[in-house]
């Protein structure tokens, strides 16, 4: 099969080989897809540029979607020649989406409903999943006012759209014009230029001095520095997904206490199994119903693979997809 893989961190261009590899064998209990599609997220660019490599060579890329052409021992057959979507295809282990075919196990591969095609599959494992825990993890947010940071962002897209639909006032961030404009087609009623502005202060502008209700983030060693200046309204809730620093951040611990403000963390690859469910059926009936929308910023074919990943890191606004 054609793949792409890296030996060792750095640069796209200087670490990115397209080939040959085997044809991967499903083992017991699990499912091999034919890929068509796979998604190129910043945490497989974050990865490729400096994680500590586990293996001798990663495959990158954990979302995707395709067929399965076949299934190891303990998988009904039936499932042969099922249009399914992907997800942590590379998480904790070296073989990702950025190849023609993937072995998981079964309930990595998920049905693909009728009318969502195989480039909206390939954003669903991380972006989609991502913004529909962190909207579980908030809770109703009807008439609530909900600051979304990195809203022209694939996960900001989704949880924007996810938010409005659900009878919010979103207030976004963005930095770009085009990200601007993406956030607001996401349905965002105020967006914030974060590069140029200052974020706590239009906030509590747009909120008549109280603050959002919810904050979901995408970069906390960005945002805690926004607590102490009450960006959050007393009792409000800081939703957290990913930081640009995945160092140590600090926090101001008199904001927390004196604004009684509840933080939430959570890793889209690690949720606990109950929530992966609760997300799956979620997931399921918004695209069944036709209520979430996936943009494609860009696509790339597999030789393209480096370019792909420069597109990530220059910001283009929606997904990026590799058609295999």
């Amino acid at each position: 099969m054609r793949a792409a893989w890296y030996t060792h961190n750095g640069e796209a261009r200087e670490v990115l080989e397209v080939g040959d590899l085997p044809d991967p064998v499903p083992g017991p209990g699990e499912v091999r897809v034919r890929l068509a599609t796979s998604g190129v997220n910043p945490s497989d660019v974050k990865s490729r540029r400096g994680r500590p490599l586990a293996w001798e060579r990663v495959v990158p890329h954990s979302d995707g979607a395709g067929v399965i052409d076949a299934v190891g021992a303990g998988v009904p057959a039936q499932r042969v020649g099922e249009r399914v979507w992907v997800w942590n295809g590379q998480w904790q282990r070296p073989m990702g989406t950025a190849a023609e075919r993937i072995v998981l196990p079964q309930a990595q591969a998920v049905a693909l409903p009728e009318g969502v095609d195989f480039e909206a599959g390939a954003c669903l494992g991380i972006p989609a999943l991502t913004a529909v825990q962190a909207l579980r993890l908030a809770g109703d947010v009807r008439g609530r006012r909900v600051l979304v940071t990195g809203a022209g962002n694939a996960v900001g897209h989704c949880v924007t759209q996810l938010a409005v639909a659900r009878g919010a006032q979103v207030i976004a961030t963005a930095g770009s014009a085009q990200r601007q404009a993406h956030a607001r087609a996401a349905g965002a009623q105020e967006v914030i230029d974060y590069k140029h502005d200052d974020v706590a202060a239009r906030v509590k502008d747009l909120t008549a001095g109280q603050g959002a209700d919810v904050l979901i983030d995408m970069d906390f060693s960005g945002t805690a520095a926004l607590l102490p200046h009450g960006v959050l309204r007393p009792h409000g809730q800081l939703v957290c997904y990913g930081s640009n620093d995945a160092g140590d951040v600090p926090v101001s611990f008199r904001a927390l206490l004196w604004g009684s403000l509840r933080l939430s963390f959570f890793l889209v690859y690690d949720l606990l199994p109950e929530d992966r469910v609760a997300c799956l059926a979620e997931l399921d009936a918004l695209l069944r119903a036709g209520r979430l929308r996936q943009h494609i910023g860009q696509r790339f074919t597999l030789d393209q693979i480096a370019a792909a990943h420069e597109a990530v890191e220059a910001g283009v606004p929606g997904n990026v997809v590799l058609t295999l």
